[in-house]
């Protein structure tokens, strides 16, 4: 039983910023600190490989006191208004009836909200009353391919169903006013929001990349290196400098093995679909890939023109390469990093 990727899917929330615009903002609400920190902070901004991001605030509303109640407000309202006009999208540009779709993934780790989104997309786009739903939380941007996992298991159990995997999340809700720690900064630098539908298929005439496997790779002894810290002014970033180097020592393990699995190796992949994380974690990729002529050129353009979006930018990723449409026989592997500390990969044939 084959699974397939029909088609990927984006929304933006409705303000956009460039980098060069936000610094005004940033050295405004640095005024109180001294100039040499001022000045490293500007220049992480800078240097961070990001030229423009999008979201669900304005410029203004971000460098406001907002406490965390008005700002997951905005996160529910937004985030309701995003999901459901990426499924929409999506499902035009598979042509399907929002009543085919048999399971419905959503996952958000940047803001709290119960019932969860899937819940008001049913509603609005009036799927069917018996719907397998699975709201994904606190897997942070690992989570776009954890829920392509999902509907994975569940299409191979089930033949000749659907499924649809949203990915919505608004890092800016979670950017704290009153926090000068490096990790605020760095946060700040590097993120954006955005949202991602990805649809998948276990029917027979499904066209669309099939996945030829899938895995999950957890680091021991990690827990401390990536996630969120909920305080009263809301969900505080932990990130821990390390990463990218715990990446690379780890980085034969979470490759290779899978691939010989499926009768794999590198030198075998087509197309590399990998998120963003940062531009640390992009140039450890670059280091460890390309001695081997591979390149990650669509990652760091999703990380440049739309920053970190957390679980949906690797689905940005996905969808440049669905949109190019790739020879027949090609492969790609997509890898995401999360708290846990986790890797997870998924093995593409188109």
């Amino acid at each position: 039983m084959s699974v397939k990727i029909v088609t990927v899917a984006k929304q933006l929330p409705q303000f956009v910023r460039d980098t060069k615009d936000i610094l005004p903002y940033v050295s405004a609400w640095l005024s109180g600190q001294n100039d040499r920190f001022k000045r490293k902070v500007i220049k992480i901004f800078e240097n961070a490989a990001v030229d423009r991001r999008y979201g669900i605030m304005s410029i203004e509303e971000v460098f406001s006191a907002t406490s965390f109640e008005d700002k997951n407000d905005i996160y529910v309202r937004e985030v309701k208004k995003m999901g459901i006009s990426v499924v929409k999208k999506a499902l035009k540009k598979a042509d399907w009836e929002p009543k085919s779709l048999d399971y419905i993934i959503t996952v958000s780790c940047t803001g709290i909200m119960i019932p969860s989104v899937d819940a008001y997309i049913i509603n609005d786009l009036g799927l069917k009353q018996d719907i397998v739903r699975l709201p994904v939380t606190e897997m942070g941007c690992v989570a776009g391919v954890s829920g392509i996992i999902y509907a994975r298991n569940f299409l191979q159990a089930n033949p000749g169903k659907r499924a649809a995997v949203v990915a919505i999340e608004s890092p800016t809700s979670t950017f704290q006013l009153n926090d000068y720690s490096m990790t605020n900064m760095v946060s700040a630098a590097i993120f954006g929001d955005g949202a991602a539908c990805v649809l998948l298929s276990s029917e027979k005439d499904a066209i669309g990349p099939k996945i030829l496997g899938d895995a999950m790779y957890h680091f021991y002894d990690a827990t401390s290196m990536m996630g969120f810290k909920l305080t009263n002014g809301g969900l505080q970033m932990i990130l821990d400098p390390k990463v990218p180097e715990t990446i690379a020592e780890h980085f034969p393990e979470i490759i290779h093995p899978f691939l010989k699995k499926h009768d794999k190796k590198i030198e075998d992949i087509n197309h590399l679909i990998f998120h963003p994380g940062g531009k640390k974690i992009v140039q450890t990729v670059e280091e460890l890939f390309g001695h081997l002529g591979k390149n990650i050129e669509d990652t760091k353009a999703v990380l440049k023109e739309y920053g970190n979006m957390s679980s949906a930018t690797v689905l940005y990723v996905l969808e440049r390469f669905m949109d190019r449409t790739p020879t027949a026989g090609e492969t790609g592997l997509m890898l995401s990093f999360g708290p846990g500390f986790t890797a997870q990969r998924i093995l593409l044939e188109w």
